[in-house]
């Protein structure tokens, strides 16, 4: 008997057959539910979960493959395998395959032959659970981490604060340099660590979006104007290319992400470019569902065309040495996606880097949502 029995799902019109193979699996141990239909399955794996589905191809009003397309196109179960059962002169189990299910028997089922099935099934079923908790752990070891690391870094943060204000009385300059070294330092550790926090948000599901009216040109010149030091700092001049039509352009967008997203990609730009300028451009595409591009263009170090293969992928560095974490672009990613748009790059070594963001300016289907 299994300490643990798994719950099976036996869907089939014959009475007969599922009477048998029911016998079959009670006898193993396992806990067995039946169905006499396609939709009555349905029914019950929303309202249960199940370790396996056994499902008949041929069956009347909904067949088996329909059934299979539904399961799979449902992301909010969780995974679970589909053994199909069909007669030896059903010509299309790929089909049943090729819709989703994970493995088949013909008829009639022998004892043997159906028991090492659905063991290879459930042991299938038990690793991607095992993978996939262990992964939940891992994103929540990741947030309570994060969590408890922005607490002593914001603390750094306001002492340093305070120490380069003279709050603690004067400070000889070599321990000024010191103190600002440090600072800086703690300033990019906790931009990192926020950084962590806000891709966990959106993996797990738990980032929620507030979407209202954005005028893109204001908030690029507002991010431009915060940025500005750093470009000056390095000779750089920052651009705009903005058409008249262009300027009063709103979309539906949820505004902290969207500073976000363009502060990442404008501070990208200026930090590999070392001579030159940045160029901001705002495009609209005419098409049956009109669309604005946004464009960040430097004349910097460039990408090769490898590294751009998966240049928005988590944790995927470039081979440059001014690269950070490898996080930044792959939430910039999240949040375009989250937009209903799509983020390219085009770039060459030597020749600058161009990211254009794509959105569309019809959204209204857009709500408040979790992401």
């Amino acid at each position: 008997m299994i300490s643990n029995p798994d719950k099976i799902l036996v869907v089939d019109d014959s009475p007969d057959n599922v009477y048998l193979i029911k016998n079959i699996l009670e006898g193993e141990g396992y806990i067995v539910t039946t169905a006499e239909n396609g939709f009555t399955a349905l029914e019950k794996i929303t309202e249960s979960k199940f370790d396996l589905v056994l499902l008949d191809l041929m069956m009347p009003e909904m067949d088996g493959y329909e059934v299979t397309l539904h399961i799979r196109e449902n992301k909010e179960l969780q995974f679970m395998p589909i053994l199909i059962i069909t007669a030896h002169d059903t010509p299309n189990v790929a089909q049943g395959l090729d819709l989703g299910a994970d493995d088949f028997i013909r008829k009639p089922v022998t004892v043997d032959e159906l028991l090492a099935r659905v063991r290879s099934l459930l042991r299938l079923k038990h690793s991607i659970d095992e993978r996939d908790e262990i992964a939940r752990q891992r994103e929540d070891f990741v947030s309570r981490l994060t969590h408890d690391l922005r607490t002593p870094l914001v603390a750094a943060e306001r002492t340093l604060d305070l120490l380069q204000e003279g709050a603690l009385g004067e400070l000889s300059p070599q321990l000024l340099e010191i103190i600002g070294i440090m600072a800086r330092s703690n300033t990019n550790l906790l931009a990192m660590v926020n950084t962590l926090l806000e891709v966990y948000r959106f993996d797990a599901g738990r980032k929620t979006l507030a979407f209202q009216p954005v005028v893109l040109s204001q908030l690029l010149a507002e991010v431009a104007g915060e940025l500005a030091p750093l470009a000056q700092s390095k000779g750089l001049e920052i651009q705009f290319d903005f058409s008249v039509e262009n300027q009063a352009s709103k979309i539906l967008g949820d505004r902290l992400e969207l500073h976000r997203l363009f502060t990442n990609l404008l501070g990208n730009a200026i930090k590999f470019t070392d001579k030159g300028m940045v160029t901001l451009r705002l495009k609209t595409i005419p098409t049956r569902k009109p669309s604005i591009i946004i464009e960040f263009a430097d004349t910097g170090v460039g990408i090769s065309a490898e590294e751009q293969i998966n240049l928005f992928e988590r944790f995927r560095q470039g081979s440059h040495k001014r690269m950070g974490s490898g996080l930044g672009l792959y939430l910039s990613r999240r949040i375009v996606e989250a937009h209903q748009g799509k983020i390219q790059v085009k770039s060459e070594l030597g020749k600058g880097s161009i990211f254009l963001i794509s959105l569309p300016m019809d959204q209204s289907d857009l709500v408040d949502e979790k992401i």
